[in-house]
This record gives structure tokens, C-alpha cells and sequence, in this order.
């Protein structure tokens, strides 16, 4: 007898004989991935998205294990926490025939292709500064404990270019601190400061500046496509290891309060964030380098030098 592939999975026990795995459990699996990945490339933890969810815990880890079921309201609120559209999590056709056949197409590409015809559509149809501006703007990405605002400093008195910081333009823009921001008016209202702070930043008076980006600033499509459009953008890269204890040497024990899988967070929020971040236009490693030793490799890798 056979078994359509769109109706069951078959997979070995631990007695190595072979069973099927009804659709509905591999839906689950499917959808539960999808979420933890979806809050990796947030940044959010698994308390964090439980709370603004209004779920248990112990649910959202069952659920994310591909255990627990969710009804579609469910769905809908983590969706709304992790301010994406509800297709983001259960997939599905899409209206628009045209966008449809195109993404079915992209996804047959492999990573090489597909960065080109990314590049390829910004330059045909993202609205571009020209090139010696965006060259004239550097953008620091990467997690935080990467190095991003001492290098950027740094980076900033060598050139004698202006430093900001986008977390701090957010603040004057918005009147809170991102915490408040995130607790009092959610995800979606974030990301939209944080749009229009680049978007300041990008058109205000000052036409040459190095500026820090916050780590999340590439889970937001439209934000981070905005930034490679009109800043030369650097990854500063690090280990997990490395990234975790320099923010605990800065004095912030947020990474670790109440959370025992805070490595492991880390880890996948940086597997998950990788492939996005490696869209700069290049990436320097901060990993056995002291700051200055950085800097060079920094100041080096910026065209105009």
C-alpha cells in the first residue's frame, strides 16, 4: 500500500519500524518551527512573546515543539506580538497571482541567484540614493556585545563623521526607551519608530555619519532593505560566547534573569539572523581582535579608503 506524500510523513521509531505521521501532527511541527524561528529572528524569548501574547510558557514551548494545537485566534495574537501578519505563520496562497508565481520562482533558486535578483530588484525599483552618499553613511549591524557603538565611535572621531545611535533617535522620536515602547505599545509600534528614525537619520542635514543599528533591525524587511539602499553596511560579527559576556560586563543581566535557556536562545537567534545579516556589504570580526585591531580592518574596508 502506499501513502500520498501530501497526507503522511513516514519516519523509523526507536524499534526502527516505519509509521506514518498524520498530516495534522506534521502541520503542527511545521507551524511550531516556524514560530520559533519567527522569534529568533525577533530576538524575543519565549517569556518575552508568552507575555505579550497573553499565553502560558509552558504552552508556547509545547506549541513550539509541535505538541500543543492552537486555535487560529491563538495564532493571530502571537502574530500580532511578533508584529507579522498571520500568513507569516501558517503560510498559505496568496491573492496576488503575480507575487505568488514569483516567490514560487525565487524559491527554486539557490543562495547565489537569489541574492542577485534581490540586488537586482532593489536597483531596478527601491528608490536609491546615489552611491557616494550611501557610501558616506556607514551602518554597524549585528547583535548586541558585538562592538557596534565602541567601534562606531571610534569609527566616527577617525573619520570625523557624526555617530548615532538609532536606539536613541527612536527615544527622541517616540518620547520612551525601546522597553517602553515594546510594553506599553507593542512590536508593531517599534518597528514603526524605528523606520521612521533610519528614515530621519537618512535624510537629515548631515550627508556623511556612522550610525549603530539595533541587532533586530533586519527581521523587518522593508527597514533593512531601506538601510542596504542607502548605507554601507558592515556586520560586526562575534561568538555567541563572546556576545553574551560582554553584555554581562556592561552590567545588563537581562540575558540571563529567568531565563535557563538564554544560550541556547542566543545561538538560534543568531542562526536564524545570520543569513540576513551577511546581506551587508561586508562583515568584520570582532572574535581574538583587540578595538584597534578592529578599527584598521574597519577603516580599511570602506571603499572610499
Amino acid at each position: 500500500m502506499t501513502c500520498r506524500g501530501s497526507e503522511n510523513r513516514i519516519v523509523k521509531d526507536n524499534k526502527s519500524t516505519v509509521k506514518p505521521v498524520p498530516a495534522g501532527e506534521s502541520l503542527l511541527m511545521r507551524i511550531g518551527e516556524r514560530i520559533r524561528n519567527l522569534r529568533a529572528i525577533r530576538g524575543m524569548s519565549r517569556k518575552a512573546l508568552a507575555k505579550d501574547a497573553e499565553v502560558s510558557e509552558r504552552f508556547l514551548a509545547d506549541l513550539e515543539s509541535g505538541v500543543g494545537n492552537a486555535s487560529i485566534m491563538l495564532l493571530n495574537r502571537l502574530a500580532d506580538a511578533l508584529a507579522l501578519p498571520l500568513t507569516e505563520i501558517v503560510g498559505g496562497d496568496d491573492t496576488r497571482a503575480d507575487l505568488s508565481l514569483s516567490v514560487q520562482l525565487l524559491s527554486r533558486l539557490n543562495d547565489a541567484d537569489l541574492q542577485e535578483s534581490r540586488q537586482w530588484l532593489q536597483a531596478r525599483f527601491a528608490t536609491n540614493a546615489d552611491d557616494s552618499a550611501r557610501l558616506s553613511r556607514i551602518a554597524l549591524i549585528g547583535l548586541r556585545g558585538a562592538g557596534k557603538s565602541t567601534l562606531g565611535r571610534k569609527l566616527a572621531t577617525a573619520l570625523q563623521y557624526p555617530f548615532v545611535e538609532l536606539d536613541q533617535t527612536i527615544e527622541e522620536l517616540s518620547g520612551m526607551d525601546s522597553t517602553q515602547i515594546h510594553s506599553m505599545l507593542g512590536q508593531s509600534a517599534y518597528r514603526r519608530y524605528e523606520f521612521d528614525a533610519l528614515r530621519s537619520i537618512v535624510i537629515g542635514a548631515s550627508k556623511q555619519l556612522v550610525v549603530a543599528v539595533p541587532g533586530s533591525i533586519v527581521s523587518e524587511a522593508d527597514t533593512f532593505n531601506y538601510l542596504l539602499t542607502h548605507c554601507f553596511t558592515i556586520w560586526i560579527k562575534a561568538s555567541p560566547e563572546e556576545h553574551m559576556s560582554r553584555v554581562i560586563a556592561q552590567g545588563d543581566m537581562r540575558p540571563m534573569s529567568g531565563n535557563r535557556e538564554a544560550m541556547s536562545d542566543l545561538k538560534r537567534i543568531l542562526a536564524t539572523r545570520d543569513p540576513l545579516y551577511a546581506k551587508a556589504d561586508t562583515a568584520i570580526s570582532t572574535s581574538d581582535r583587540s578595538v584597534d585591531q578592529t578599527l584598521e580592518e574597519l577603516i580599511k574596508s570602506i571603499p572610499r579608503f
